[in-house]
């Protein structure tokens, strides 16, 4: 067992002494005079959010469901394009009409050996004042389900991702004609479904087991913070790692006048009926379930044996849905730059939600909402920004990142040519900073970090969450590690919210900000629980994690907007693209040994005869040794990056060596303007095998994660899928973009000497 720290004592030690160190930095990409003067407009920007200003506002925001095409959604739209305008910024809303399907019928009952039909419903609580709007909610339901109407043996598939078929097929058992049960987790919804018809099942139920996020976490709802037994999980099935976006304009703007597949040709939609179910309607179509007992890891917390089957249990599940056009409403206000108005910095949430979305996505809004205050208070206070700043509230995220997907395929070539960066929020929660993005903001995001106190503790969130990493570190040395770092890593991003189509499709450096960790629970995502009530008896009552979100969002904004030299880092993006190869070809060595074992197996006659005789697996097949791949394109080119990334550090170094930006000769635009194209260089036309909407080579959502990402997707996922021909061809497509992010990080290098001269 690990020695831990207790995370309490570690603060107490480093409080104000440290606060004191991280105050003596310089900042990145300013001049010492022009560094003391943002360091001021930061400081009288990070004291105005209000606390009690965004809990009225949340009140407001989720007072009623407002789903996609609802009349609150359309409410709520007109309210935040009013208050931008009211804080003096420039306001339009660009209007796109997209496919949304909303149930008409759903049945799920179980016919054999007993008869149990499901509620699909949520029931009001007494305690919760917003429960009640039963009439103005989206039932559950998983949208771009497919219709169906089908009855089937029932087998359980613990969360139904590939590993789990490859442990049925261990066992013997086929899914072929089934209906499958898979409980919520282990990956994204619509990959549940996914793997599900491609093993040969007739449709799919999901469920929440309170294994995951009810009862054996904690007290359910109103008492606590987790599911309660009728809670359900809503949400989308849309294949997104094929693309985002609405389903029938693929890659082009969904205008009025867009050309529109057929509904027959459209890729996205699941191939079999879906629907999703609480752990009070799911208990009983376990219990019914018979067969070998489960593997002990796929035993959730309810009171029953859990079977596999197939059998005796038979389920009956009918979908239909209204499949219609809908209109949604991005809200794009905009304060333009004093000197560099062509230079864009965007920051955005969005503002629909599946019922209340108190948590999701509100949290995150309000936040956004008392940034565009505080700036318009700045604004008349003499503060104007450099940089053009675009605050966006995007509509229709939850069905499929349909606002900011549509809103970037229509301003794809203006973003190429004038988009900084990207910075997103979404669901917000009280406790530590989680930072998400594109690895050359990563000591960016360091630095803002260091500057925003965190609410309850009295050090910087930087430091606490360093602190924490601290505290989890398995050992001496990995903890001297830490301590010895002064920038921690964030999160390589995936898919699951709004920045999916700025990064993976436009290739612009994006961001992604939250608080949470602490006494917290995603027991009521997607659910009529997730409203004002719950957020304020349960996640963050005081705000003070609601304000410390706009004290840092609002500062990233400013920092980029006002810096001299955008504050890019290439070294940090060189280690991550070294570690990635390193990761490529362990992965590549780990699936032959993989292969090697099974053909082992297979020939040791380990795998069972199937279970059930009306329902055989297919007997498993020895595979062919892989080849030997040759990974030396990408290192060629990832050391080319490396060089390329350490003359820029050196000439940065040369610029300011302590006291930030101060170029000698004509300022820093040439220079910019290739920082500003730097992802840009990332990123390839045709796109990653079989997936051409995604772009960048680096970062994208896995086929078979969906939200998790995958980084060097092209090749990774090919090894993964034994597509040896492929991975090789990726492995020199991919090692020609890290060669042109090189000579893009060159040419910035070579540009910044210049000014030196």
């Amino acid at each position: 067992m690990r020695r831990a720290i207790p995370f309490a004592a570690l603060l107490l030690v480093a409080g104000s002494v440290l606060a004191r160190q991280e105050g003596s930095r310089p900042l990145a990409g300013f001049s010492s005079q022009e560094a003391q003067a943002e360091q001021q407009w930061e400081q009288k920007f990070r004291a105005i959010p209000s606390a009690d200003n965004l809990r009225e506002f949340m009140k407001l925001l989720s007072a009623h469901p407002h789903h996609l095409g609802s009349p609150y959604d359309k409410q709520d739209g007109e309210w935040l394009a009013a208050k931008f305008k009211e804080w003096g910024w420039d306001v339009h809303v660009e209007t796109f009409q997209v496919l949304f399907p909303t149930p008409t019928d759903r049945l799920v009952e179980l016919i054999e050996p007993t008869h149990f039909q499901a509620k699909l419903a949520e029931p009001s609580l007494p305690e919760d004042p917003t429960s009640n709007q039963q009439s103005e909610q989206l039932p559950p339901y998983n949208a771009y389900s497919i219709d169906g109407d089908v009855t089937a043996p029932l087998v359980y598939v613990n969360y139904g991702v590939p590993a789990d078929y490859d442990e049925l097929d261990r066992m013997g058992i086929s899914v072929k004609g089934a209906i499958v049960i898979a409980r919520y987790g282990g990956s994204w919804r619509g990959i549940k479904p996914k793997v599900a018809f491609e093993h040969g099942a007739v449709g799919c139920l999901i469920y929440s087991d309170p294994r995951d996020d009810g009862y054996a976490e904690g007290d359910v709802f109103p008492k606590g913070a987790w599911r309660p037994p009728d809670g359900v999980q809503r949400g989308s099935v849309m294949d997104i790692p094929l693309h985002p976006g609405d389903p029938l304009t693929p890659g082009v703007p969904a205008t009025s006048d867009a050309k529109r597949l057929d509904m027959k040709d459209v890729q996205v939609f699941t191939k079999i009926p879906v629907l999703p179910l609480s752990y009070a309607d799911a208990q009983p179509l376990l219990a019914a379930i018979g067969g070998a007992v489960a593997p002990e890891r796929w035993r959730g917390a309810l009171g029953i044996t859990y079977h596999v089957g197939p059998g005796p249990a038979k389920v009956h599940l009918r979908v239909k849905s209204s499949w219609d056009m809908k209109p949604i409403n991005d809200i794009i206000a905009t304060i333009p730059g004093s000197t560099a108005p062509g230079e864009w910095v965007i920051r955005a949430n969005h503002y629909d939600a599946w019922v209340n979305g108190a948590r999701d996505p509100v949290s995150g809004l309000v936040a956004e909402l008392e940034e565009a205050r505080a700036f318009g208070e700045m604004r008349k206070a003499g503060w104007q920004p450099k940089r053009t700043i675009m605050y966006c509230a995007w509509d229709g995220e939850e069905p499929g990142l349909l606002g900011s997907t549509e809103w970037v395929e229509k301003h794809v070539a203006e973003l190429g040519e004038h988009a900084v960066a990207y910075i997103n929020s979404d669901s917000n929660g009280r406790g530590y900073l989680e930072v998400g993005g594109s690895q050359t903001l990563e000591t960016f995001a360091n630095g803002v970090a260091k500057d925003i106190p965190d609410p309850e503790m009295g050090v910087s969130v930087w430091r606490r969450k360093q602190l924490r990493l601290i505290a989890e570190a398995s050992s001496e040395e990995e903890r001297n590690q830490i301590r010895g770092k002064p920038a921690w890593q964030i999160d390589a991003l995936g898919s699951g919210s709004d920045y999916t189509a700025f990064l993976d499709f436009a290739g612009v450096a994006s961001l992604n900000l939250a608080y949470g960790g602490v006494e917290e629970s995603n027991g009521v995502y997607h659910s009529a629980y997730d409203d004002f009530y719950w957020f304020t008896h349960f996640d963050d009552p005081t705000f003070g994690y609601e304000r410390a979100l706009a004290q840092t969002a609002g500062t990233a904004v400013m920092r980029l907007a006002d810096a001299d030299l955008l504050p890019f880092n290439f070294g940090d993006l060189s280690s991550a693209v070294e570690g990635y190869v390193g990761d490529l070809k362990r992965l590549a060595g780990r699936q032959s040994a993989a292969i090697r074992e099974r053909n082992r197996e297979i020939a040791e006659g380990l795998y069972n005869v199937p279970s059930d005789p009306s329902h055989p697996s297919v007997a498993p097949r020895p595979e062919a040794e892989p080849p030997q791949l040759d990974f030396a394109p990408l290192g060629a080119a990832r050391d080319a990056l490396a060089r390329a990334a350490d003359h820029y550090q050196r000439s940065w170094d040369r610029v300011g060596e302590t006291s930030g930006a101060s170029p000698a000769n004509g300022g820093f635009d040439k220079v910019n303007e290739e920082l500003l194209r730097s992802e840009r260089a990332l990123t390839d036309p045709n796109g990653l095998p079989g997936r051409p909407w995604y772009k960048h080579q680096l970062y994208a959502p896995g086929f078979y994660t969906g939200y998790g990402v995958k980084t060097i997707p092209a090749v990774r996922e090919a090894i993964e899928q034994k597509q040896w021909v492929v991975a090789q061809q990726s492995i020199v497509s991919v090692a020609k973009v890290i060669g042109a992010e090189a000579a893009a990080v060159e040419r910035a290098a070579t540009g910044l000497d210049a000014t030196l001269r």
